[in-house]
């Protein structure tokens, strides 16, 4: 097989490989949000919340590096879950430029309730694959996301 025949033969590959793991997320990812929005929130709203839950209070101009959603959206976010008495504010008492996010009681009750079913959600959607499959994709996706981010 000559060179050129190679080259095209993994720009396919490479093509077949970007559409497969598009459709994939997307799939998936329409399953995981279905599961959240039987919950009584959004996506975004469900992340921060989790976020909070499992990490403690945050820094609400932190939250947005750390669920990957803009910056500018966070405090919509967080007034919205504010009002559903999930999060409130609390100023730092050394910097009062800073003001965290942390979960109310309501708050901790209901992710109580609902994390471990939405945790069983998850586990079924990616039920398709075995233990030692994911590990090995999830080694593979790690190494082609670390990839792409250094070109």
């Amino acid at each position: 097989m000559n060179n050129q025949h190679k080259n095209e033969q993994e720009e396919q590959l490479s093509l077949k490989l970007f559409i497969v793991l598009t459709r994939a997320l997307e799939s998936i990812k329409r399953r995981v949000e279905e599961d959240i929005k039987c919950l009584g929130l959004n996506p975004t709203e469900f992340a921060v919340l989790e976020l909070i839950y499992s990490k403690g209070d945050q820094p609400i101009q932190k939250i947005g590096q750390k669920v990957l959603i803009a910056s500018s959206s966070i405090t919509y976010v967080v007034d919205k879950l504010e009002k559903k008495n999930l999060l409130k504010r609390k100023p730092c008492p050394k910097d009062r430029r800073i003001t965290y996010a942390t979960i109310t009681e309501e708050g901790t009750k209901f992710m109580d309730d609902v994390f471990p079913k939405h945790k069983q959600a998850i586990k079924e959607i990616f039920a398709g694959l075995d233990v030692n499959e994911k590990k090995v994709m999830i080694q593979q996706l790690k190494k082609l996301g670390y990839y792409a981010e250094s070109l």
